[in-house]
């Protein structure tokens, strides 16, 4: 890790919300290099427990999925968004629907970015490089 000595850390936070185990699962994977970074990561099955989560400990990055029980991702993301306390927390849409009104209603409730399922895993973590301004060390 390359910190200097008097640079003070905050921990950042991801919140993975996806009724899939799988895809929780791919994505923690995916990112676990974060983790020698000091980013905390964390994971959700629905979106009703993410934004209890959201509550607690205001996460900067979100993944969500659309397509969830008991609140779907696009409801999730525009009460985040509609709300001045959490509205500066980063959510990627990462969905099976491709469809371009699916992108455009992603626009409509304020995600900052809408990426398809299969995803590639490269391209997860360039954005949560860019993100969090974290560059991974090769």
């Amino acid at each position: 890790m390359a910190y200097y000595e008097s640079e003070i850390l905050m921990t950042k936070r991801i919140l993975i919300v996806d009724d899939e185990a799988h895809v929780r699962f791919l994505l923690e994977q995916t990112l676990e290099d974060f983790e020698d970074y000091g980013v905390e990561i964390d994971s959700t099955s629905n979106g009703e427990e993410a934004l209890k989560r959201i509550e607690e400990e205001q996460p900067d990055l979100m993944f969500l999925d659309v397509m969830m029980p008991r609140i779907n991702g696009f409801e999730v993301c525009s009460r985040i968004k509609s709300c001045e306390e959490t509205r500066k927390i980063t959510i990627i849409l990462l969905t099976a629907k491709g469809q371009e009104i699916d992108r455009q209603r992603g626009e409509e409730v304020g995600a900052d970015l809408y990426l398809t399922k299969p995803f590639d895993p490269d391209e997860i973590v360039s954005v949560t490089s860019k993100f969090l301004k974290i560059e991974l060390e090769e």
